[in-house]
């Protein structure tokens, strides 16, 4: 099962013609004047046929969700990313909750050690 977030939509608000090209832009992250400028010279190369490509793709694509990322750039940056590459974005999120994980494990050694310093200002607070 896909998340709404991971599916392909044409993107309306950022359209010049249907918004296939910006929803091509908003699912790879890459820029959308690239796209649209490959979609023309693949148009021209292909005699025409890109034109066709383009409306069955307009055709057959719903819609983006109005609160698809909920406005924040990391957030649509987070899920351009899990479409490229789902293992790579998976393993930097274990590795960012391995180092949490570590420095939690500091903090709780520091506070649960033997630091004459530390219990003397405690008792001095109560």
């Amino acid at each position: 099962m896909n998340s709404p977030r991971t599916k392909f939509y044409k993107d309306r608000q950022n359209a010049k013609w249907t918004g296939v090209c910006a929803g091509i832009s908003d699912y790879t992250g890459i820029d959308v004047t690239i796209v649209r400028l490959a979609f023309v010279l693949g148009t021209v190369f292909t005699g025409g046929s890109g034109l066709l490509a383009y409306w069955i793709i307009s055709w057959m694509t719903p819609d983006k969700p109005g609160r698809l990322y909920e406005k924040t750039r990391e957030d649509k940056k987070f899920w351009q990313n899990v479409r490229s590459n789902p293992r790579r974005v998976a393993r930097d999120v274990r590795s960012r909750f391995r180092e949490i994980d570590r420095r939690l494990a500091d903090v709780e050694a520091y506070v649960t050690s033997s630091n004459h310093r530390l219990a003397s200002e405690i008792e001095r607070l109560r």
